[in-house]
C-alpha cells in the first residue's frame, strides 16, 4: 500500500458533559485527569437558553485533546473499557470515531474515588492520512480529495488492523 494512503491518528478528544451542575463539572475534571494524567479545559456557553437554565459565560463541560503517543496509549485503555468492540454506527463518513464510556471504572487503571461517584464520557477518535496539512495551513489553504479523504471503511479498516478492534458485534 502507498505510505501516503495510511490512516493514522490525528487526535483523540474526551469530553464530560454536566449542564449547569458545578459539582459534576468538578467531578468530570477529576475524571479526565485521572485517566490521562493531563489538566482539561472547561467549555463555555456562548449563548443564553433560559429553558434549560443557560447563559452566556457559564461552564457546561470539560475536554481534552491527545495527540501522538499519548493519544494512541489512553485509546488503547479506552477501547479495553468497550471490550474491543464498536458499532458500525459508530463511525461516520468522514474517519471520525465516536462512542461513550458509561463509567469511568470500566477503563483500566482508573480507580474508583467515592468522591466522584459514577461517571461518564465521551471519546472522540479523528483519523487522518499524511496530506491533510494543506486543509489547515495558513497559505493556500486548499481543500482535501474525495479519493484521499479517510471513509467509514477505511476507519474500520484501520481500528481492526492497528487495535484489533471487532465491529457490528454487540458494542
Amino acid at each position: 500500500m502507498n505510505r501516503m494512503q495510511e490512516a493514522r491518528i490525528e487526535k483523540i478528544t474526551l469530553n464530560v458533559g454536566a449542564g449547569k451542575d458545578q459539582n459534576r463539572l468538578e467531578k468530570g475534571v477529576q475524571v479526565l485527569k485521572m485517566i490521562t494524567g493531563v489538566d482539561p479545559v472547561k467549555t463555555i456557553t456562548s449563548q443564553r437558553i433560559p429553558t434549560w437554565g443557560l447563559r452566556p459565560g457559564l461552564p457546561i463541560g470539560c475536554k481534552l485533546t491527545l495527540r501522538k503517543a499519548k493519544a494512541v496509549e489512553v485509546l488503547k485503555r479506552l477501547l479495553k473499557a468497550k471490550e474491543d468492540v464498536l458499532a458500525p454506527s459508530q463511525f461516520d463518513s468522514a474517519g471520525n470515531i465516536s462512542f461513550g464510556i458509561h463509567e469511568y471504572i470500566d477503563i483500566p487503571g482508573a480507580v474508583y474515588d467515592p468522591k466522584i461517584g459514577v461517571l461518564g464520557l465521551q471519546v472522540c477518535v479523528t483519523l487522518e492520512r499524511p496530506g491533510y496539512r494543506v486543509k489547515k495551513r495558513r497559505l493556500k489553504a486548499t481543500s482535501i480529495p474525495r479519493k484521499h479523504m479517510v471513509s467509514k471503511e477505511d476507519a474500520m479498516a484501520f481500528m481492526q488492523k492497528e487495535f484489533g478492534v471487532r465491529i457490528g458485534e454487540k458494542a
